[in-house]
Formats: structure tokens, sequence, C-alpha cells
């Protein structure tokens, strides 16, 4: 592990090959699981403002979820998530003619109707952050469903990390993300990634 300000991140983050291939998944990560996708609180509001813009992008079962208990509710270990509906699709997931899935808040960001892109913790997947007092710790979560991600980032050798460019320097800044670049440039030297 490396420590870059107050982020400690795991050397597997460094050197795991990734690229999402939604081809492959369908967006998966968006529908499989046992509870939605972390929030952090100060998302929340930010969620309920793009409601009106995605409302009708949304299927009538999200929108029955979201009015019964709202964008967001508190898991089995506590943790505020989105809300999903049938115990698997999270409330933003919306599909398209191919049968993939995608994230309505993201699409509407890249479309301009929203400034809200998403939850960080989805803008980093498969990135988990965790809390831990004064720090945070970045590590990868390797899931069955990524496989066709880790084949094609090892065919492009495009590392995690780098995949991940924007979420990061989004949740903490361009300097930040500088800064773990030469961290990575020194441990290739030290070849201990």
């Amino acid at each position: 592990m490396i420590q870059i300000g107050d982020v400690v991140v795991s050397f597997e983050v460094l050197r795991q090959k990734f690229c999402c291939n939604p081809e492959q998944c369908k967006g998966a990560c968006c529908i499989e699981g046992d509870a939605g996708a972390p929030v952090a609180v100060e998302e929340i509001a930010r969620l309920e403002e793009a409601l009106p813009v995605i409302w009708e992008r949304l299927s009538p079962e999200a929108r029955e979820v979201i009015r019964r208990q709202g964008v967001v509710y508190t898991d089995v270990e506590g943790d505020v998530v989105t809300s999903i509906v049938n115990g698997k699709d999270c409330v933003f997931t919306c599909y398209d003619e191919r049968g993939c899935c995608y994230c309505a808040l993201e699409k509407a960001y890249r479309a301009g109707e929203i400034s809200f892109q998403k939850p960080i913790s989805c803008h980093l997947y498969p990135i988990r952050m965790k809390d831990f007092g004064p720090f945070k710790a970045l590590n990868y979560h390797r899931w069955e469903l990524c496989k066709s991600a880790v084949l094609l980032g090892g065919h492009h050798d495009l590392p995690l990390y780098r995949f991940l460019k924007e979420p990061l320097i989004r949740r903490f800044g361009e300097a930040w993300y500088a800064e773990l670049e030469e961290a990575v440039v020194e441990l290739r030297k030290q070849q201990l990634i």
C-alpha cells in the first residue's frame, strides 16, 4: 500500500489491468449485488434534484420504490445506499434496445441536462472507498462480473487507476492524482508493482 495525503491506496489498484466492457457484461454492476450503491449524505439532495429530469426514463417499478421510500435507504450494514427494485436493480438503472443497462443520471449528465454525474461510489467502481477516521482506503473489488473488463484492460495494458482517472480526480483533485502517478513511477523503479 501507499499513502497519498490522507488516502491509503492498495497496490492492486495500481497493478490490476481494467477497462469496462459493457458489450460483454451488459452493465451488470448496476443490477447485481445485495444492496444499492453507497451514497454520501451530501449526494442525497443531488439525487433528488435530478429526479424531475430523469423521472420518465425510470421504470414504473423504480418510480414506485422512490415514491414509497425515497432515492436511498439504509442497508443491513448501516450504509446509506441507492434504493433498489425487486432486491437488485438500482432505481436509476435503465435499459437500451440491446438489453444493456445504463445509469439514467449519467445519461442526463452527459447530455448536459443535469450537473450531477452519479454517486462517486458508482463512478469509482470497481474501486471501493472506505473511511477509517482521518484516513480513506481505496481497494480493488474483484468480482466475477468484471472478468471481461480485466481481460480488456490486460489487452490495452491499462491499469485500474488510469482507467478511473476521471473519478479519482473528481473525488481527490488533480494535485492528488499527479502525486499518485509520481508514486507509481517510484514503485515501478523499485519493482514493487
